[in-house]
């Protein structure tokens, strides 16, 4: 599976972005795909994760209420619709696929397909 991801930029304090990320490869059915993000100095942490059949979501509490991640099936393609964006959401945001046990899919480790890096810079 391969992945690219776009839509980064320069938003200010409280503004929107969208991110998307699309597959190529194979077919996804059986597919959850993540959002990660990289922090300058922090560690990779998990952001979303969305299971392509059916559309099961799961978010880090950080985001909740705040950012939306949704699937095309037509257009193979996941976004991450990033909303009321602080400082702190400032990143290198990645995209990744694999096929773990839900229970798992936050984790870093269970994703084997990456796509590049977009960055988000939040400006207060």
């Amino acid at each position: 599976v391969q992945l690219q991801a776009s839509g980064g930029g320069l938003v200010q304090d409280g503004g929107s972005v969208r991110l998307s990320c699309e597959l190529s490869g194979r077919t996804f059915s059986s597919y959850t795909v993540g959002w990660f993000r990289q922090a300058p100095g922090k560690e990779r942490e998990f952001v979303a994760a969305i299971r392509w059949a059916g559309g099961s979501t799961s978010y880090v509490d950080s985001v909740k209420g705040r950012f939306t991640i949704s699937r095309d099936n037509a257009k193979n393609t996941v976004y991450l619709q990033m909303n009321s964006l602080k400082p702190d959401d400032t990143a290198v945001y990645y995209c990744a696929a694999g096929r773990p046990p839900w229970g798992v899919a936050r984790m870093i480790g269970s994703y084997k397909s990456w796509g590049q890096g977009t960055l988000v810079t939040v400006s207060s």
